[in-house]
């Protein structure tokens, strides 16, 4: 998966902009998040994940912790997805204790942890430095040569619509 710079991130705010649709094209870099789109109708942020078929670890994470309902929800939320690479960057059988029922308050914590309440694009990430966790701790934005972070994970794909909020795929799961 491509990482994506900060001049992709900008590229992408231009061609959200009516002038940059009117007549304008985008390069591929700033249409990255089209990978991760769908055809169908306002589908919600677990939708999307499901369907895009490199979060299957995370899904698996969000029904051992029970939240699937709350990411179905109203929203907005912003999602710091992790793939499932990242998750298998992971020590070995970190994965398989997380999922295990007696580590649920913990599985809760790390989760939600990925999640804010409201919806941050990748360029409000940029200007605000820093936002507040669902789980209570804040999530630090970066630029490191270049390459949008939040915390120490590359941001390798931004701004990817759902009808309750956005999504950003992240290359490390964030613990907190």
């Amino acid at each position: 998966m491509k990482q994506v710079t900060l001049a992709a991130v900008i590229a992408a705010s231009l061609c959200i902009a009516p002038a940059a649709n009117a007549g304008g094209s985008c390069s591929s870099s700033a249409s990255k998040a089209s990978t991760y789109k769908h055809a169908s109708n306002s589908p919600d942020i677990v939708d999307v994940a499901v369907e895009a078929g490199t979060f299957q670890t995370l899904a698996a994470a969000l029904t051992a912790a029970d939240l699937v309902e709350v990411l179905k929800g109203d929203g907005p939320f912003t999602v710091f997805a992790p793939t499932d690479d990242a998750f298998a960057a992971l020590p070995k059988g970190t994965v398989e204790s997380l999922l295990k029922p007696e580590n649920k308050h913990k599985l809760i914590s790390i989760l939600t942890y990925h999640v804010v309440s409201g919806e941050v694009s990748a360029v409000e990430a940029v200007t605000a430095r820093r936002a507040k966790t669902v789980e209570g701790q804040r999530v630090k934005f970066s630029i490191d040569d270049g390459q949008l972070m939040v915390n120490n994970a590359n941001i390798v794909a931004t701004d990817i619509a759902a009808e309750n909020g956005v999504i950003h795929v992240i290359d490390r799961v964030l613990l907190p």
